[in-house]
């Protein structure tokens, strides 16, 4: 299914999929099947960390810092980077904030070891640039930028009181300068007081003691106003630094209030824009249809006929094909299945054959044992008849004729050989009885028609052939 998708003013379209290679960007895409579509955020969020660390004197301490970290939207490679790396994970999840705080942790903690506290208090901002540059280092693997880096006041670890100690420092030798402001006003009260008391005896050593006391006053009121103006000026210094932080911020929070502001209201003119979209093609595709009723209704229905008829005969030919390859299949099954049976059958009817010779063979070999020992008795036996009979051959065929039943046997074979035969036996007399001795051709003629009728009678009898009708017919139970 084919989704149009839109991504937010803050938010990035990651495709991934069919035609595309690697991972697709795009703030509006169709998103096509075979295709994946997630959408990812690009505002930058704040990470807050407390790091912990080391200076060269090996004395621990806490560096809090707060950063603002979000993907780079300048440099397409980086936001790849940062779309593959971390756009599936949460941006405020552990996963996340984990893989910061370790590049983070790592690069402070390495750049605290080379310093030593004094540098390291002194030079916070040089701490913070350093940290800055190397952070973003590591952090440009991952398709990140930092957008704003902010290191706060350093922390004693607890049990540790090194940045306690230099505080009071601080505010010890400022009380120290204070109070030798007043105490110098002070001396100079008494020494005023003295030397109107002795005006007049001390008046020379009076004026250069008091010359001498005012450059000694004027130098120290000088370095007590020296300090206190550092002092100022490093307090001035942190205030216009909060303020300038401050002013940054407020900047920055104005800047992203402008922004949203700007992103909502481009996100109304877009979806206005496309809600008219929308409904011009609504437009569009309801004069298509209007078209189509009007003009092309009956081409349409003719194609929508022709085209279910295709389906049709396809979807026909198609379960044509497969019934017949089904058929095909099955009868080649058969086949094989029938080829395999008679295979086996014919294995089994040749063991079966070879099992009948064998048994065959050997019943045939016993057999012919048999016989051979039935030879040789009937070789042993003729030589002692032969013997008995003083060898007369003829003595001996008779005996052995008669003794085997031959003589019977030939008898009964005669006897079977007539037995059931009923012959006819036609007897006619052609002697010319009643004839004189002078008939001549007369006499044979006669002879000759006397002998015709037991003839044709005889044939009919064993034969039962019909003489033919002009030789005319015979009576039945004719005596002759």
């Amino acid at each position: 299914m084919v989704v149009y998708r839109v991504a937010g003013a803050s938010e990035y379209l990651a495709i991934t999929g069919w035609k595309v290679d690697d991972i697709k960007l795009a703030k509006k895409a169709w998103i096509l099947p075979g295709q994946k579509c997630n959408k990812f955020d690009i505002c930058p969020v704040n990470y807050t960390f407390e790091v912990q660390a080391m200076s060269a004197e090996k004395l621990p301490f806490i560096l809090p810092a707060v950063f603002t970290i979000g993907p780079r939207t300048d440099d397409d490679e980086a936001l790849l980077k940062y779309a593959k790396l971390i756009s599936p994970h949460d941006k405020l999840s552990n996963h996340v904030k984990e893989l910061v705080q370790g590049v983070i942790e790592g690069e402070a903690r390495v750049l605290a070891a080379s310093m030593t506290m004094d540098e390291i208090f002194k030079g916070t901002k040089e701490l913070k640039q350093a940290v800055f540059n190397k952070v973003q280092l590591e952090l440009n693997q991952f398709g990140l930028i930092i957008y704003n880096a902010n290191v706060k006041q350093l922390v004693d670890v607890g049990g540790q009181e090194y940045f306690s100690f230099l505080g009071q420092k601080t505010q010890q030798e400022a009380a120290n300068k204070a109070k030798a402001r007043m105490m110098g006003e002070m001396g100079a009260k008494e020494r005023e007081g003295h030397t109107l008391q002795n005006a007049a005896k001390v008046d020379a050593d009076t004026k250069i003691f008091a010359k001498k006391r005012q450059g000694e006053t004027m130098k120290q009121e000088v370095e007590v106003m020296t300090g206190v103006k550092i002092f100022e000026n490093e307090r001035a210094a942190d205030v216009a630094q909060a303020n300038s932080n401050l002013a940054m911020k407020k900047a920055n929070w104005e800047r992203e209030s402008k922004l949203a502001a700007v992103e909502a209201e481009k996100a109304v003119a877009i979806r206005d824009a496309e809600l008219q979209m929308e409904v011009e093609k609504k437009n569009a595709e309801r004069q298509i249809e209007k078209l189509k009723g009007e003009l092309l209704t009956k081409a349409t229905v003719d194609y929508n006929i022709k085209a279910k008829e295709a389906e049709r005969d396809l979807y026909m030919q198609k379960k044509a094909a497969e019934a017949e390859l089904y058929t095909k299949q099955k009868e080649a099954e058969a086949r094989r299945a029938a080829a395999d049976a008679d295979l086996y059958a014919k294995q089994k009817e040749a063991e079966a054959r070879r099992a009948a010779i064998e048994v065959e063979f050997y019943a045939k070999q016993k057999q012919a044992e048999g016989k051979i020992a039935l030879a040789n008795a009937d070789k042993t036996y003729i030589s002692s008849l032969l013997d008995a009979l003083g060898g007369n051959y003829t003595a001996l065929r008779d005996y052995l004729m008669i003794n085997n039943g031959v003589y019977q046997d030939i008898a009964r074979t005669n006897a079977d050989g007539i037995k059931g035969l009923q012959p006819k036996i036609s007897v006619w007399n052609t002697n010319g009885e009643g004839m004189g001795s002078d008939g001549g051709a007369i006499k044979e003629m006669a002879g000759v028609y006397r002998m015709l009728p037991p003839l044709i009678t005889t044939v009919q009898d064993q034969t039962g052939m019909q003489p033919p009708a002009w030789m005319g017919v015979m009576a039945k139970n004719t005596d002759m």
